[in-house]
C-alpha cells in the first residue's frame, strides 16, 4: 500500500463523514474478504449520540474499535451467537459505525454455501450473522483496516436507488430511519416497507 494513499477514503466513500451518510453510500459497494463476498445491499448507521449505539455510553474493551480510526472493522458478537461486521466512520475518538446487514453474494458462492450449509443464494448473506459466517469474519478481524487484505472494497455502480427505514432488532431510537437498502433487492434481511 502506498503510504500517501488516503486511508479514510475507500471505494469513493469518505469514512470520516457521518454514519448515516456512510451507510447510504455503502449500498452497492462490493466487499470481499479473502476474495469472497458481494455487493452490499443493506446497512444500518450508529453514532455515539444515538442511544441504540454500542458507543453511546463511551469506550469499553468490547467497543474500542468503534472509537478507532475510520475505515476499520468493528466486529462484535450479537446475543453471544453471531459475529457482526461494522465499518468505523467519523473521526478517531468519536465512536460511530455502519453495520453491514446484508450482501448479494457474487464471489466464492461455493465456499459460502459450505460455510453456511445453505444452497439458496438468498439465504447466504441476508443478515449480519449469516454474512459473517459466509465470509468467515470473526473477532480476529476487529480493528483491521478496510484498506488492506483480507478486505477489498470496490466502488458502487452509479445511479443505484437507495431506500431507507427504521433499524431492526433494537429497543431504543427505533424510529430513526438509519437502515438503508438497495431498492428491490431480494438479498436484504427483511423487506423495506
Amino acid at each position: 500500500m502506498n503510504p500517501t494513499t488516503n486511508l479514510t477514503t475507500l471505494a469513493g466513500i469518505d469514512f470520516t463523514a457521518p454514519a448515516d451518510e456512510v451507510a447510504r453510500r455503502l449500498i452497492g459497494v462490493v466487499v470481499l474478504v479473502d476474495g469472497i463476498g458481494g455487493r452490499i445491499v443493506e446497512t444500518e448507521a450508529y453514532d455515539r449520540e444515538d442511544p441504540a449505539s454500542h458507543a453511546f455510553s463511551g469506550p469499553t474493551e468490547r467497543n474500542m474499535a468503534m472509537f478507532g480510526p475510520p475505515a476499520h472493522a468493528y466486529v462484535y458478537r450479537s446475543y453471544g451467537i453471531h459475529w457482526c461486521l461494522n465499518f468505523v466512520c467519523r473521526e478517531e475518538g468519536h465512536g460511530a459505525g455502519v453495520l453491514i446487514r446484508a450482501i448479494e453474494p457474487l464471489a466464492g458462492l461455493e465456499t459460502m454455501r459450505a460455510r453456511r450449509d445453505a444452497q439458496d443464494a438468498v439465504q447466504l448473506c441476508s443478515g449480519p450473522g449469516k454474512l459473517c459466517q459466509a465470509l468467515d469474519v470473526t473477532r480476529a478481524f476487529n480493528g483491521r483496516s478496510l484498506a488492506q487484505p483480507p478486505f477489498l472494497l470496490e466502488a458502487a455502480a452509479p445511479g443505484l436507488e437507495v431506500v431507507a427505514g427504521p433499524r431492526i432488532g433494537i429497543s431504543k431510537a427505533m424510529d430513526v430511519p438509519w437502515r438503508f437498502g438497495l431498492a428491490g433487492s431480494r438479498f436484504v434481511s427483511r423487506p423495506f416497507k
